[in-house]
């Protein structure tokens, strides 16, 4: 099997990701913008778990596997997320996660 990226790299790339996800996350006050961060940090994972499937063990499918039902609980948590922002933004007129301190609509 040629190696054409070295595994290196590609966990590199990877926790660049995440990371870019983690401060998105954090960082930001939009909802939606947190939403995309989460959603990054959902795809460094993918790309981890394809690396490791790719150099540890390609017989098998359970990379594969596991990426899959990572795209689709990333999937639900992507609507279930903005059906929730839509709420939030039906009920408080605005999507700041600052603004949205209380509980009572």
């Amino acid at each position: 099997m040629t190696r054409a990226i070295p595994l290196e790299a590609v966990l590199i790339v990877a926790g660049a990701l995440f990371c870019i996800g983690l401060f998105g996350a954090l960082s930001r006050r939009n909802l939606v913008g947190v939403l995309i961060g989460v959603e990054l940090m959902l795809n460094a994972v993918n790309i981890n778990l394809i690396a490791f499937w790719r150099y540890l063990e390609p017989q098998f499918i359970t990379g594969q596997t596991f990426a899959i039902f990572i795209i689709t609980v990333a999937a639900a948590e992507a609507a279930v997320g903005l059906a929730m922002i839509i709420a939030i933004y039906r009920s408080y007129l605005t999507v700041n996660a600052d603004s949205v301190d209380s509980l009572k609509g």
